[in-house]
C-alpha cells in the first residue's frame, strides 16, 4: 500500500462506471444510498469519466453526491477521453463542461484517459499534458494523472516523457496478472519504477472474477471463510506495494455492502488464500473464454456503426462455452431483436471498436465466431 496522497481516506474507491440502473437511466435513489454509506463507512474517493454510461455518470454524480455534501467530503476524479478533442482549443471548453456537468469547481485528479501507443500521440500533438498541468497551476485540478491500457514499454515512455504525471491507473487483478496482452505485472513494475502510486481498476476484470467457472468456485468454497468471489481479487490488487487506490464498480447496494466488509478492515491475503488464487487463475488458463471486461468502448462514440453490442454477445458466448448455458441463445436474439441493434454477422469489418479495446481483444474475429455459434 502506498501512503502518497493523505487526503485520500482509504485505499477503496468508488467508480461510477457501472451504476445501479433502472432500464437505460441511472437508479438515482440507489445510487444516493451506496453514496450515503461509502461516505459514512470512512471512504471519499469517487472516479467518473465523461463518457460512462453514455454522459449519465457525471450527472449522477452532481445529484447523488456533489449537490448533497460540501466539497471536503469527497475527492472526485474524472478524464479526458480521446473522442471529445480534436485540438488543443477544444480542451478547456470540454473541461468546464465536465466541472458543469459534475457540479464542482475542480477535480481532485484528473486522467488522461485510457492511454496507448496511438492516443498518446494525439494527447501530445494537442498538448492536453500540459493543458492539465496549467489547469493544475490555476487551481482547476488538484493532481494530474493518466490511466493506461497498454504495453510496459508504451508507459515507461509516457512516464519518461512526462515525469510530472502524479499517479497511475491501470488495469490489475489476478487473472491479467501475467497475460501477455494487458501485461498487468509489467505495468505495474514500470509504475514502481518510476516511484508512481497507482489506482487499480478492473480488479474483478468486470464482473469475470465474481461468477466463476465451477471447478474454480470449488477452490475458493473449500477456503470456508464465508468471504465473496469479490473479496479475493480485490484483496489480490490491495495487497501490492504502491497501490493507493482500488475501485470497485458497484452496482447495487449488496456489492456496496459486501465490499466495505472486508476494504473497511483491510487485511491482504493470507498465503493459503494466494495459493488459491493460483489455482483458480489456472483453471481460467484452461478455458476458452473471451476475455472482455464489458467496458463498452468498443460502442460508445459510434465505434462500432453497425450497433452491434459487442460485450454483450462476447458474454453470451463465453456462458455458452464455461457454464453450458443454452438459454444462452434466446438471450443473443433478444440483443439484436431490439432496434437498431446488429447481429454480429453484420460487422463491416472496419476495425474501429479494435482501435479502442483496452484487452487487446481481435474483435473481428471474435464476432465471427459468436455468428458461427448463434446464427450458423
Amino acid at each position: 500500500m502506498d501512503n502518497s496522497f493523505p487526503e485520500i481516506k482509504t485505499f477503496f474507491g468508488f467508480g461510477c462506471m457501472r451504476l445501479p440502473m433502472k432500464g437505460t437511466e441511472v437508479d438515482i435513489e440507489q445510487f444516493k444510498e451506496m453514496t450515503d454509506y461509502f461516505l459514512e463507512n470512512g471512504f471519499n474517493y469517487f472516479d467518473t469519466a465523461h463518457g460512462y454510461i453514455d454522459g449519465k455518470s457525471e450527472k449522477a454524480i452532481k445529484v447523488a453526491l456533489t449537490s448533497r455534501y460540501p466539497r471536503e467530503a469527497y475527492l472526485l476524479t474524472d478524464k479526458l477521453t480521446e473522442p471529445y478533442f480534436n485540438k488543443e482549443e477544444d480542451i478547456r471548453p470540454f473541461f468546464q463542461s465536465q466541472l458543469d456537468a459534475c457540479g464542482v469547481d475542480y477535480f481532485d485528479f484528473y486522467l488522461m484517459h485510457a492511454q496507448n501507443a496511438t492516443n498518446f500521440e494525439k494527447f501530445k500533438k494537442c498538448r492536453a499534458y500540459e493543458t492539465a498541468f496549467k489547469l493544475k497551476e490555476e487551481g482547476k485540478i488538484r493532481h494530474v494523472g493518466l490511466s493506461f491500457h497498454d504495453k510496459a514499454e508504451v508507459l515507461d515512455n509516457i512516464l519518461t516523457t512526462y515525469p510530472q504525471i502524479e499517479i497511475v491507473q491501470i488495469q490489475f487483478n489476478y487473472l491479467d496478472f501475467e497475460d501477455a496482452s494487458v501485461q498487468s505485472r509489467k505495468v505495474y513494475e514500470v509504475c514502481r519504477k518510476h516511484n508512481k502510486p497507482v489506482i487499480v481498476m478492473e480488479p474483478v476484470k468486470g464482473g469475470t472474477l465474481i461468477k466463476l467457472p465451477d471447478d474454480a468456485q470449488k477452490i475458493l468454497d473449500d477456503l470456508n471463510s464465508g468471504l465473496s468471489n469479490a473479496s479475493y481479487a480485490i484483496r489480490f490488487a490491495a495487497s501490492f506495494d504502491g497501490i493507493r487506490i482500488v475501485l470497485s464498480g458497484m452496482s447495487d447496494m449488496a456489492q456496496m455492502k459486501d465490499n466495505v466488509s472486508y476494504m473497511k478492515d483491510f487485511k491482504p491475503l493470507t498465503d493459503v488464500e494466494k495459493a488459491a488464487i493460483a489455482r483458480v487463475t489456472a483453471v481460467y488458463k484452461g478455458l476458452d473464454m473471451i476475455p472482455c471486461t464489458a467496458c463498452h468502448y468498443c460502442v460508445e462514440e459510434n465505434h462500432c456503426p453497425m450497433n452491434i453490442k459487442i460485450p454483450e454477445v462476447f458474454a453470451c458466448l463465453n456462458m455458452k462455452r464455461i457454464f453450458n448455458d443454452w438459454n444462452q441463445a434466446m438471450y443473443y436474439s433478444d440483443i439484436h431483436a431490439a432496434a437498431p441493434n446488429g447481429k454480429a454477422s453484420e460487422c463491416i469489418g472496419c476495425g474501429g471498436c479494435e482501435n479502442v479495446c483496452p484487452q487487446h481483444l481481435e474483435i473481428r474475429s471474435l464476432l465471427k465466431e459468436v455468428a458461427a455459434e448463434f446464427e450458423g
